[in-house]
């Protein structure tokens, strides 16, 4: 893959960043191997990174109840909704970037390729087929969303939280594939190899 900017905006490096954003994209990038792209982008507004990062977290980071069990999606269902909601925004950033993590959550080397390229035609189980047409739905006719769209997902077995945390991430990455759009945001290379060959 040939060398591209990270953003037509431009970007700032982590070591440029403010010590907050540093100290909190720091365990990421430790983790990862590198800084993710929309991080650097989006530094040049810090304020603004600092709330997609407070609202991120709290749509994709399960809660749990009083014995630590986790409640809702699981961080696997949380990742496809971002890759079926991405896919149908046509946002290369977001779906190479977290069709990455959908890979390595599922252990499934081809779930992200599916869904972002034919989400209607995906194999996928009741649940899984549930979520995805809950997200395309919400993002491309969500004035059309209506009663007949949450008995569905009831049916399926969502409930009233999950069909929230369905559509509310569905709603956050609308308006993170829309920046993406606006930056002419660059996946990391690192993101095309991930998840798609087991683990030494």
């Amino acid at each position: 893959m040939t060398d591209q900017s990270v953003s037509r905006f431009g970007h700032v490096e982590l070591a440029d960043f403010p010590t907050d954003l540093r100290e909190r994209i720091t365990p990421i990038a430790e983790k990862s191997g590198f800084v993710p792209n929309v991080f650097r982008a989006m530094a040049r507004r810090p304020a603004e990174l600092r709330a997609f990062l407070d609202y991120h977290d709290a749509l994709m980071e399960p809660t749990t109840d009083d014995e630590g069990t986790e409640i809702g999606l699981t961080r696997a269902e949380r990742e496809l909704v971002v890759v079926a909601t991405s896919g149908a925004n046509h946002c290369t950033y977001c779906v190479v970037a977290h069709g990455a993590i959908l890979r390595i959550r599922t252990k499934d080397p081809t779930i992200a390729d599916r869904v972002a390229s034919n989400p209607y035609g995906a194999e996928l189980s009741g649940r899984e087929r549930a979520i995805v047409d809950l997200a395309l739905r919400i993002s491309l006719e969500s004035a059309r969303f209506g009663d007949a769209d949450l008995d569905a997902a009831r049916r399926a077995g969502l409930s009233d939280e999950e069909i929230w945390d369905v559509g509310a991430i569905t709603a956050l990455f609308g308006l993170s594939n829309r920046i993406a759009h606006l930056t002419a945001l660059q996946p990391n290379a690192e993101f095309y190899a991930m998840g798609r060959q087991p683990r030494a």
